[in-house]
Formats: structure tokens, sequence, C-alpha cells
């Protein structure tokens, strides 16, 4: 696309028109020629949009639950935007569930736009495009933004990187999904909630969750008030003394995705967190670590780019391996030897910064 085409995108997205969002995370996804130019136009436009990540096992009914919360989030009056992060396939490299027929609430509404995304072989279920699908949800307006993504351990920590509050479903009786969280998942949880709570076991799973939260320093232990579930260390720090109320104890909330269960108080957690961050400047920080990994990313990627194409432009890694093989040379002169025009040109940046 030219850059009149781009910017016509662009004004188009924010102007929100639906068809210009498709097609501009269509972009996103396959990084098309340009799609830089655009999320970079977009970026002075977001940070508004509520961003939550909902993580958890397959078969803990993520799906179910989130379309109960953007039904929840509609009958409130709110836009929600959708990014469901599914297993790639191993031949297309596509999303395996598609379009997420099943998320009910998003039929013939115009205030819920819904997108599946593949993995693309990332093991935190989250690809790269996806934080910038966000953006462009973000930079449409939609007030609430649900990334949705498929459970793999404590690799799930890419979620962190794009939502503001991140809730992790637990189904009752699994001591499959416990022995997930001990592996490191549950850091990243804001929120944890026992799905499927009308099932035997789910006391017993939400005991379980409690004691894990508090051997890790939080109580995890939960009341319910006027915006849902908090934690009960938050109460008694704010009688103790308000000063240092900076930590968050994440609840452990039960809900019932089939009915509706719970969702109310879901949201309000949600809410809770994000008031939380807001007014002991942890957004600030999240964003900033946010930004500080997504920058990381690109150097990586973009490094990696540059590389491959001196690979190519000296006959292919498999030349160069060839060579190695053959003991004419070793894998870190050939590091060094590749990397040194790259290195070159920084100590060229330094001199004349100094100069």
């Amino acid at each position: 696309m030219t850059a009149d085409a781009d910017r016509a995108l662009v004004e188009r997205l924010l102007d929100g028109d639906p068809r210009a969002l498709a097609r501009t995370i269509s972009r996103v996804e396959n990084r098309s020629e340009g799609y830089r130019d655009v999320v970079s136009a977009l970026y002075g436009h977001t940070g508004d949009a509520s961003v939550v990540g909902v993580t958890g096992s397959p078969g803990a009914g993520k799906s179910t639950l989130v379309d109960e919360l953007v039904g929840y989030y509609r009958d409130d009056g709110e836009t929600v935007g959708v990014i469901a992060v599914d297993p790639s396939s191993p031949y297309t490299g596509g999303a395996v569930l598609g379009d997420r027929v099943r998320m009910g609430s998003a039929v013939g509404d115009e205030g819920v736009f819904v997108r599946s995304m593949s993995a693309r072989g990332h093991l935190g279920g989250l690809s790269t495009a996806t934080a910038d699908a966000v953006k462009a949800l973000d930079a449409a307006g939609f007030d609430r933004v649900v990334v949705e993504t498929v459970g793999a351990g404590q690799n799930e920590v890419d979620v962190v990187r794009t939502a503001d509050t991140v809730v992790v479903l637990v189904q009752p009786g699994s001591g499959d999904d416990v022995q997930m969280l001990k592996a490191g998942i549950l850091e990243i949880g804001d929120v944890f909630v026992v799905n499927k709570a009308d099932l035997d076991g789910a006391a017993r799973t939400v005991a379980d969750l409690r004691e894990m939260l508090e051997l890790r320093g939080g109580e995890g232990r939960t009341r319910v008030g006027h915006h849902g579930a908090v934690g009960v260390a938050d109460e008694r720090r704010d009688d103790e003394n308000e000063d240092e109320d900076d930590e968050w104890s994440p609840p452990v909330l039960e809900t019932v995705a089939t009915t509706g269960d719970g969702v109310a108080d879901l949201a309000g957690a949600v809410d809770d967190h994000r008031d939380h961050l807001r007014q002991t400047g942890r957004m600030r920080d999240r964003a900033r670590s946010r930004a500080a990994a997504e920058i990381r990313t690109l150097l990586r990627q973009d490094t990696a780019d540059l590389v491959e194409a001196e690979l190519r432009r000296r006959g292919g890694v498999e030349a160069v391996a060839e060579r190695v093989a053959d003991r004419e040379t070793d894998p870190y002169t050939v590091a060094d030897d590749l990397l040194a025009p790259v290195q070159a040109a920084l100590d060229r940046r330094q001199a004349d910064d100094d100069a």
C-alpha cells in the first residue's frame, strides 16, 4: 500500500470503521509491507482501553467465560474487542479454532469485535503480532480489550506484556492445573478463577490456590466488596497504614460460566485491580515494562533478519555450516564475522556522538 493509502486506512480505523480495523489486524498479523508505519500512526491514540488477559489450561472454560464477560460489559454499555490466540496449525500456521463461533454474544453486535489469531509457534500462546492488534483495537476506541490465550504453563508470561490484568482460570479437581500453577504461571496472575465451580472438587481447588498464594506472600483470601472480590491482606493494610498498601493480593473467585454465576464478581475484581494499578502508579510501571519488552523483541527480530540476509548473501546457512563441519572455521568465528558490520556501524555512531 502507498503512504496515502496507509493514512486513509488509519483515519478510517480511528473513525471506527470495522473493515479498516480488520484489514489493519490482518496486515499486522501477516507483517505486510508498511504495517509498522500504520502501527506507529496508531500509537498516539492508544492507552485508554482496559486490557484483560485470560489464560488457563485447555478445558478450563476460557471461551465460555470470555463470552459471558463480553456480555456483561455490553450490558453495561461498553464496547469490547476480543483477540483469541489459538494453537497454530502445524501445516498452515493458521488459527485452529477459527473465528470462535462459540462466542454467541458477538453475533450481530456492532459493539463487539472478535478476531482469532495464530500463536505462530510461540510457546506462550501469544504471537508477537497480538500486542499490535491490541493497539489497533485500543486506537479504534474499544473500552475493553480481552486477550484469550491457549494455556502453556509458565511460558504464558507473554500475556503480561499485553494485558493490564491477567486472569488465570483453573478447573476443579485438576492436579495438572495445580502443577501448572506451581511451575510458574502463579506468578503472573492478578485474578484467579476456579471455573465450573458447581462441580465436585471446586472447594478443594480454591483452598489449594489460596494456600499457594499465601506461601507466595499474598493472603489469597478474598472478600466481596462493592466492586467484587478483593484481598483480605489489602483490607488489613488499609486499616494499618495506607502508604504501605502497594501490593496486590490476587483474589480467588468461583464462577460457573455456563450460567453466568460469578461473572459480575470477576468484572469487579478486574476493575479493582485496574484501580489499584492507577492509585499506586503501577499502571505506568507495567506500561514501561511492556514497552521495554517490545523494544527488545523488535530488536532481536530485526537483528535476526539482518543476519539472515547476510547469510543468504554468503550462500545460505548450509554453506557456512558446511565449512564449520569441515573444521575450516568454528561457530563463534562465523557469528563474530557476520555481526562485524553491525558492530562497525554502531562503533561509527558512537564515535559521531562523542565527536
